[in-house]
């Protein structure tokens, strides 16, 4: 099992995206790189400086590093600096944390080839995970519990799996 750490605007959407993929073995939601204090989401939505959080647990020999950040990449808007959607603010910035050097080069190469896409500098952090709170129970698969619940991720993008890893 292998673990990367993604902020992608409101983690509820984050999280029931990733959580449709083979391979994901489970999906947590928090608060990462901001201060060492662990935060309420109180504090979070008064820019304490967090920003919201997957982590991503999986199993590379059913779906590899490059495929999740493919996939990632197709959820957020990479240029946006601290908004996805209506969510604007510090806690809802684009990261992709690691805390396996060994993971760097991969992370690279799609980085690579996205901000190539792009035409510009990519908005999105790219860094060490330096710590990663657990969010309160009731945001954990929030959208699950409350299908209705806003996301700036369509809803059509939670069922990519189902058709082949494209927009459908």
């Amino acid at each position: 099992m292998k673990t990367i750490y993604l902020a992608g605007g409101c983690f509820w959407g984050v999280q029931k995206y990733f959580d449709q993929f083979k391979g994901v073995i489970g999906t947590e939601v928090g608060y990462a790189n901001g201060p060492d204090a662990a935060p309420s989401y109180q504090d979070v939505c008064r820019s304490s400086g967090h920003a919201e959080t997957v982590r991503v647990d999986y199993d590379p020999a059913v779906i590899s590093l490059t495929k999740l950040l493919e996939y990632y990449f197709m959820a957020i808007d990479p240029l946006s600096v601290n908004q996805q959607g209506n969510d604007k603010g510090i806690q809802y910035r684009t990261g992709i944390y690691y805390t396996d050097e060994d993971q760097l080069p991969e992370i690279r190469a799609v980085w690579d080839k996205q901000e190539q896409k792009a035409g510009a500098k990519l908005a999105v952090e790219l860094a060490p995970l330096h710590n990663f709170f657990s969010a309160e129970d009731y945001h954990q698969k929030y959208l699950d519990k409350n299908p209705g619940g806003y996301c700036h991720i369509p809803a059509g993008m939670f069922r990519l799996e189902n058709n082949g890893g494209s927009k459908q």
